[in-house]
């Protein structure tokens, strides 16, 4: 497919080899004019912004993905197949599903589980299992510990549903079998980078809890996330250093 795509704006040489990827255009714009050096509006087809930037030195390109597994299918499989980029950390919310987890926990899905009908496509024989890339998820871990900070790692929840009608909620089966969030777009995510032989992890910031009343306001969602976005820029720098 020639560059410009239909969905991103940008020359090749203008997106970095490390993608961060917030589902919100804003949380986008934020993360790149809070963070990075020196931005540069790429992308910003449909208002799905991405910012070109620099952090400690590393080129680093901030595109936002937007919601759900469709949307992120889209983006990444530009960017990966397209763009040639390596490497894709998305950065988001999710709703706790275990008991020790609580708001601003930050956590990582070293699997995405997922009840999407995505996978149908690659014409698989079974079943198969969205994981992260175990280079991406270690450098991240080692940047959290570096950092002081316990990011809980484990399977996480891709679900197509934000919404589910009155007793068709199956949250607590997920719980059941040691999930311990749920968010959008990881097993799209990882699908992607696994068909195109490309790296990709999700790392989310606990925004609400499925069997507790606590939330973040969407301001606080958009503006608070620190914490979970230099992990993703400091793994970003390892990855540079790694060749």
């Amino acid at each position: 497919m020639p560059i410009p795509t239909p969905h991103i704006s940008a020359k090749k040489e203008d997106i970095a080899k490390t993608v961060l990827m917030p589902g919100d255009p804003l949380r986008a714009k934020f993360i790149a004019e809070t963070f990075l050096e020196n931005p540069v509006l790429v992308n910003n087809v449909r208002g799905v912004q991405g910012h070109t930037g620099t952090w400690k030195g590393v080129p680093v390109t901030v595109m936002a993905s937007g919601m759900g597994i469709p949307a992120i299918g889209i983006y990444s499989w530009e960017l990966y197949n397209f763009y040639d980029v390596d490497n894709i950390i998305r950065i988001g919310s999710a709703g706790a599903m275990r008991d020790d987890l609580k708001l601003m926990d930050i956590v990582a899905g070293q699997g995405a589980c997922t009840d999407s009908n995505f996978a149908h496509q690659f014409e698989l024989n079974g079943t198969f299992a969205p994981i992260a890339d175990y280079t991406l998820l270690s450098n991240a871990v080692e940047a959290a510990k570096e950092k002081g900070i316990d990011m809980k790692v484990g399977n996480i929840l891709s679900s197509d549903n934000f919404y589910s009608p009155a007793n068709c909620d199956d949250s607590t089966k997920w719980r059941d079998m040691g999930v311990m969030a749920v968010e959008m777009e990881a097993a799209g995510l990882y699908m992607n980078a696994a068909r195109a032989g490309k790296r990709a992890l999700c790392i989310c910031t606990i925004s609400d809890h499925l069997y507790r009343s606590e939330a973040l306001s969407s301001e606080q969602r958009q503006l608070s996330l620190t914490q979970m976005i230099e992990i993703a820029l400091d793994t970003a720098v390892k990855m540079a250093k790694l060749g």
